[in-house]
């Protein structure tokens, strides 16, 4: 079919602008996806930047998402305890217990001892009933 009126503008690879109007439609979690997301892709390293939208990735139940933000955190802080807890629960609600339970293992070795938290956390509830997620817990909340 032909297009009739004004011809359309060239695509360009800057981000569209929205206006206040739209920006006032926006959640705050949405409005930070977007404001973050801008910012990682001139900055990808950009740690903090990393840690707030893989958060706010989860809270969207963008889960896949989140996973590879939390293996780009775990690259720049390969011994970061919370880091690897955060990737640990993502691997859970992914369904992943091999991967989650192994993770939440370095998370434990790395420093997080924060059991009271673990227990209540629901993104781990995939592994309460795994025996290794009850072991685990019982080795180190002895240490």
């Amino acid at each position: 079919m032909a297009r009739t009126g004004k011809p359309r503008e060239p695509e360009t690879s800057e981000p569209a602008i929205l206006s206040l109007a739209d920006l006032a439609k926006q959640s705050q979690i949405d409005f930070e996806l977007d404001f973050f997301g801008q910012i990682l892709d001139r900055h990808p390293l950009f740690f903090e930047a990393l840690r707030v939208h893989s958060s706010n990735l989860v809270a969207r139940r963008r889960y896949q998402e989140s996973l590879q933000v939390e293996r780009r955190i775990i690259q720049l802080r390969p011994k970061d305890a919370l880091a690897h807890y955060n990737l640990a629960c993502s691997y859970a609600v992914l369904t992943q217990p091999d991967l989650a339970l192994s993770t939440l293992r370095k998370a434990l070795e790395y420093g997080y001892r924060d059991f009271r938290y673990i227990r209540q956390d629901r993104d781990l509830d995939p592994l309460r009933k795994d025996p290794r997620f009850k072991k685990l817990l019982r080795e180190f909340e002895q240490v």
